[in-house]
């Protein structure tokens, strides 16, 4: 699955307000567009990238098209996301950090200063 570009897709604000209100119902491009406050194409072409990334599904009812989640992708993309925030942070060493010897004897690591993995501070 294309992480990235499901991440790219749902990095814009409209797109991802257009998830949040196909998650609690089925909707066509004229009542989403009424709720958002956004022209009927604006939301065409809105719809048009989450169907493309695979986020959508559809179904023809009458005349328009309902629009729903594919929810597969977003749990798939969450299991992922969570996989990466459980990645173990260790401390950089030479041997982990490619370091040249003339690197290593500058490296933090070997003036006692503490890791900071997880609290935000910048090494």
């Amino acid at each position: 699955m294309e992480y990235i570009s499901i991440l790219k897709v749902l990095a814009d604000e409209t797109r991802l307000k257009l998830v949040r209100l196909l998650l609690t119902h089925n909707f066509c491009v004229r009542a989403l567009a009424r709720k958002l406050k956004i022209s009927e194409a604006a939301v065409s072409q809105h719809l048009r990238v989450l169907r493309e990334a695979g986020l959508l599904t559809g179904e023809k009812k009458g005349y328009f098209m309902h629009y729903g989640v594919n929810r597969e992708v977003l749990h798939s993309l969450a299991r992922e996301l969570d996989a990466l925030a459980e990645l173990e942070c260790r401390p950089c060493s030479p041997t982990h950090g490619g370091c040249g010897e003339s690197e290593a004897a500058k490296c933090h690591t070997h003036r006692n200063v503490p890791c900071h993995c997880g609290d935000g501070e910048d090494d």
